[in-house]
């Protein structure tokens, strides 16, 4: 029984890039030179539609060009910006869409549930196959996983071509270290940039001078954080709430400077404990000032997120439920004992001790309201999730934007309409960018649990104040008081913007433009390999490639990613598929003109 391709919607994050470009009669070329199809003649072949924006250009021209050399005719339907492309993708006006993903959680399951699970918040198929395989995964060890992640690349790539993989990018952001300290600027591999740490060189202008920062997409889907998963808001929701748990840069998971002290995991690996602290509370604007509420973050505020982010009608338009549907329960736990009782997973001492080890004072009573909350007597309150199943990786998902503490209290007195009938024209939900965009619609409504507020924003920028009430008089207070993001689509711009002083510091920085940075005395440049697949997506829906997996094949076979990455003077990764950087499966795409003909002569033959 053929298997069909179900419509999806691409995630946000595409790969910018301005570069030299391969002509046609070089395109196709292994790097030592050998003309890999001088041996094979090459049928003239159907007309493919790529899509893609003005960003993508290198990556368009060199895919038709790679196209043209296997004897297909190319066309490019190049749009300006991300929102003309998507109306071009949702009018089904392409074969193959530019695209990428990037990892932002740190785990493998992250990389390919939300794309290709069957009804996964982004999916872009339907296959029973690779969902037994994703769910498999999910549940075994790295030293187990390997071999099933290869099964599901063979299944997605090897077998079916419903992706067809380019490169993976480094990660590097640029910035001006006459005015930032340098130690206080991070790059994480998967995590996106924390602004608590940053802090000027003269320390004295933290509190009066303004950070700068600039990010592509000014149209923000949602400050809600269960309502979004893409570039315009994953920076800013993740400064603006805090989670369980935090990623360090390598992408471990850890306590540290999150909701809570620490996190164990009981035998089964099922059970997830989490003791609470008590010196976060919720921040809100007030006379465009961020003020403290004297609301804790408290326990009934995680059960609240943590129900609403599995539970995919908790909101309208919800877009990240799928990587919290492992979560069973979330309760606040009410008897001391059960901590005593139950041991940890690695079987090295029991779920007390373990929450115990890194605090000031030791648990002498869990308690459940808010009012009972007091750390320095040693009473705290202890989450305890459940999973459906035995589930490490939910870890990962809970370091993630989307499982941001929000105020059980304030969301649900903005969101009083019902959700069936919600109309986006008229009713403003929670985290809607018009509560906080400047002129009429103006009433900041925000709720901030993590280091910074929004205060404001137009259609150039958003300005944020620090959380008045976030871990006051700890390493973790933010150390700048006012943040301001700029709203640059254009790199070229954004970069001039760095060298004028405009900006301090650029995240997100395309590999072409390094050696500009690198020229400027007063500019610093980081850069490390990042989670970041760029890949083309199929068009699910009225075109041939979205029937034959043989044309699909015969397009992946097309694709030599050796001369991607001379392109790129060197600076891309191999890809496979979205898994790539995070699990060695062994799989590369290599370039093999006899297959491209082998597979089109079978396309031909089923369409006849």
């Amino acid at each position: 029984m053929r298997k069909k391709l179900l419509p999806f919607i691409a995630t946000a994050s595409l790969t910018l890039a301005a570069c030299s470009v391969q002509t046609e009669g070089d395109a196709n070329q292994p790097t030592d030179g050998t003309d890999v199809s001088s041996n094979v003649e090459t049928t003239e072949k159907t007309t493919i539609e790529i899509l893609g924006t003005s960003s993508n250009e290198t990556d368009m021209n060199i895919v038709r060009d790679q196209l043209i050399k296997n004897g297909f005719n190319v066309e490019l339907n190049t749009q300006p910006d991300y929102a003309s492309f998507t109306a071009q993708k949702d009018a089904g006006n392409y074969d193959l869409a530019i695209s990428s993903w990037t990892t932002v959680t740190g785990n493998p399951d992250y990389a390919v549930r939300s794309l290709f699970i069957t009804d996964g918040d982004y999916s872009i198929m339907s296959d029973s196959d690779v969902d037994a395989l994703i769910n498999q995964a999910a549940l075994e060890t790295p030293e187990e996983y390997v071999n099933t992640y290869k099964e599901l690349e063979d299944a997605l790539v090897t077998e079916n071509a419903y992706i067809i993989p380019l490169y993976t990018s480094l990660k590097a952001q640029a910035f001006n270290e006459e005015i930032l300290n340098p130690d206080t600027i991070r790059l994480s591999k998967s995590r996106a940039f924390a602004w608590e740490p940053v802090s000027f060189l003269d320390e004295s202008l933290n509190d009066t001078d303004t950070l700068l920062l600039t990010q592509a997409n000014g149209n923000l889907t949602s400050l809600d954080p269960v309502k979004g998963n893409d570039g315009s808001i994953n920076q800013l929701n993740t400064n603006m709430y805090v989670r369980l748990v935090n990623l360090t840069d390598d992408d471990q998971v850890v306590s540290d400077g999150s909701l809570s002290y620490s996190h164990a995991i009981a035998e089964g690996n099922s059970e997830y404990y989490f003791v609470l602290r008590d010196d976060i509370n919720f921040a809100k604007v007030e006379e465009g000032q961020a003020v403290d509420t004297g609301e804790m973050v408290s326990g009934q505020d995680v059960i609240f997120s943590m129900n609403r982010a599995k539970d995919q009608n908790s909101v309208p338009d919800h877009r990240t439920y799928s990587l919290h549907e492992h979560i069973d329960t979330v309760e606040l736990v009410t008897d001391l004992n059960e901590l005593e009782d139950t041991q940890l997973s690695d079987g090295s001492g029991n779920i007390l001790d373990a929450l115990e080890e890194n605090l000031s004072n030791p648990i002498n009573e869990v308690v459940e309201g808010a009012d009972q909350v007091d750390n320095s007597t040693g009473n705290y309150q202890v989450i305890k999730l459940t999973t459906t199943e035995p589930f490490p990786q939910v870890l990962n998902y809970l370091a993630h934007q989307s499982a941001g503490i929000v105020s059980q209290k304030q969301v649900e007195s903005i969101n009083t309409y019902d959700i069936a009938s919600y109309d986006v024209n008229n009713d403003i939900a929670y985290g809607d960018q018009r509560a906080v965009t400047e002129g009429a619609t103006y009433d900041n409504h925000l709720y901030a649990s993590g280091p910074y507020i929004m205060i404001q924003k137009n259609d150039y920028e958003a300005t944020f104040q620090k959380n008045p009430a976030y871990m006051p008089d700890t390493e973790n207070t933010a150390n700048i008081a006012n943040v301001t993001v700029r709203f640059i689509a254009d790199m070229d711009s954004a970069l001039s913007s760095l060298r004028a002083g405009e900006v301090h510091l650029l995240y997100g920085l395309d590999e072409t433009k390094y050696e500009i940075v690198e020229g400027e005395e007063s500019l610093a440049l980081q850069s490390i390999p990042s989670n970041a697949v760029t890949y083309m997506l199929v068009n699910t829906s009225g075109r041939e490639v979205s029937e034959s997996a043989d044309l699909r094949k015969s397009i992946l076979y097309s694709i030599n990613q050796d001369e991607i990455n001379a392109a790129y003077n060197g600076s891309k990764l191999k890809a496979y598929s979205t898994v790539s950087p995070l699990v060695d499966t062994g799989n590369e795409l290599v370039a093999d003109p006899a297959k491209v003909e082998e597979f089109y002569e079978a396309y031909l033959e089923t369409a006849e």
